[in-house]
């Protein structure tokens, strides 16, 4: 069987180079050897937000009388949240099955082995391509913490499934995986501990802002041990326990579930990928060009494997520069306005860069900052709660960064990401007409 392309991986990267191929005309096959939608879809991107958002209904509820409305006995089922998610994700994986039969791609389920840049086999078929796409995502790193062997821990696959709500979780690891299942947990009134090496909490984000999060959720009952290494793990009656180190000394934390969440490896193993001999960078990923295209022509790399962005939107965008490039249409790859998102209650989010990456860079710039509250809409929707829209700007008032902290950040930060890739400067935001009253008034404001 001879394709014009052959993909490997169905999620983000995999099925939108499969359905964007499809769509040119382009003969394709694409190999998953799980579900289609990869980590994103089936325990990832997905199955949490549907769970934070359960999550923040009943913070709603509980915290309803602050908007003059009563909830009795505001109550929740983790076994129907739970399965609910479920019923998300099934519903999503069938509609990306739907779209890619619909352009004639030809999914395979099943382990792809790469003999060559023009040979896949999986089973018993092989399979003749023109352009070869790798798309095989990531998987959770476990460090190798003495003792980590000898106790029991949920990876955040173990935490989407779980049905019984723990009196209490430590978490290892305040990264963005970490701090979503923290405010998860923590609105279910589960005691949470998160232990972070780094200093600060949600590392490549804005530090600034990911100190006034860990503030409000430590307001909220969550115990955080930062700059804290974790030197071992064992059990007791009690559950597992986390001994640790830090300036103050050594500790340790007791809990009844444990949350490893340090963190995500590249998948390199198990598909014939040293068959191809690609040139690495100096951190061992993938090399590709400005097409995504490898040091081996006709063979591409989009998603977690080239180790640029391990995120579920940089892989789509980079799906769509690859498939261009093989049809011929003129096409590029930026880095420059990657969001970065983290779906907690506050919400946080960022794009461009930080003060700490313009300060390490000599670049200089200027701050531009404002409290959410100069956004009505934010105030009447918000009782209590602060926010923070923080804008980094070039002596030319270019944008170069975009910071929130507040409701709903997640869809406004798109909002800068534009300015920045444009190369846009704050006031421009002012040549533009926005609804009232909106949350995204706020850049107006700047």
């Amino acid at each position: 069987m001879k394709y014009q392309i052959a993909i490997i991986g169905g999620g983000p990267a995999g099925y939108t180079a499969a359905e964007a191929a499809g769509k040119a005309g382009l003969s394709v096959v694409l190999f998953e050897k799980r579900s289609l939608g990869g980590v994103c879809l089936n325990e990832g991107c997905i199955p949490t937000k549907t769970l934070l958002y359960s999550a923040k209904v009943y913070d709603y509820a509980k915290h309803a009388s602050k908007y003059a409305v009563t909830v009795p006995d505001a109550s929740f089922d983790l076994g129907k949240i739970v399965a609910r998610k479920s019923k998300v994700v099934r519903k999503l994986v069938l509609g990306v099955k739907a779209k890619l039969t619909a352009h004639q791609v030809n999914i395979v389920t099943g382990e792809a082995v790469i003999i060559d840049k023009n040979t896949v086999k999986c089973g018993e078929e092989t399979y003749e391509c023109e352009n070869l796409l790798l798309c095989t995502g990531s998987d959770t790193f476990i460090p190798p913490v003495p003792g980590v062997d000898g106790v029991d821990y949920w990876t955040h696959r173990d935490a989407l499934d779980n049905k019984e709500v723990p009196a209490s979780l430590a978490i290892v690891g305040g990264g963005v995986i970490g701090m979503e299942f923290a405010s998860f947990f923590n609105s279910l009134g589960v005691q949470v501990t998160v232990i972070e090496m780094m200093d600060e909490i949600l590392g490549g984000m804005d530090k600034e802002l990911s100190a006034l999060l860990r503030a409000e959720y430590a307001k909220k009952g969550i115990k955080f041990l930062i700059s804290t290494k974790v030197v071992g793990l064992s059990k007791d009656e009690a559950g597992v326990v986390v001994s640790y180190e830090n300036a103050e000394g050594a500790g340790t934390v007791t809990a009844e579930k444990l949350l490893m969440s340090v963190g995500r490896r590249p998948v390199t193993k198990g598909f014939g990928l040293e068959n191809l001999n690609l040139e690495v960078t100096e951190r061992k990923c993938i090399k590709v060009d400005e097409h995504m295209q490898s040091s081996v022509p006709g063979v591409y790399v989009c998603g977690d494997l080239n180790g640029v962005s391990l995120l579920a939107h940089t892989a789509v965008r980079e799906a769509e520069v690859a498939v261009h490039h093989i049809i011929g249409k003129e096409d590029a790859m930026s880095y420059r306005a990657i969001p970065g998102v983290v779906y907690t209650n506050p919400e946080i989010a960022g794009v461009g860069m930080s003060e700490e990456a313009l300060q390490a860079a000599g670049i200089p710039y200027h701050t531009i900052k404002l409290p959410m509250a100069y956004s009505g809409r934010f105030v009447a929707e918000n009782e209590g709660v602060n926010g923070v829209c923080k804008v980094l700007a070039a002596e030319d008032g270019t944008v170069l960064g975009a910071h929130l902290l507040g409701n709903p950040a997640s869809e406004l930060i798109v909002l800068a990401g534009i300015a920045i890739e444009d190369r846009k400067t704050v006031e421009d935001w002012k040549r533009y007409v926005f609804p009232h009253p909106t949350v995204g008034e706020i850049f107006r404001e700047l």
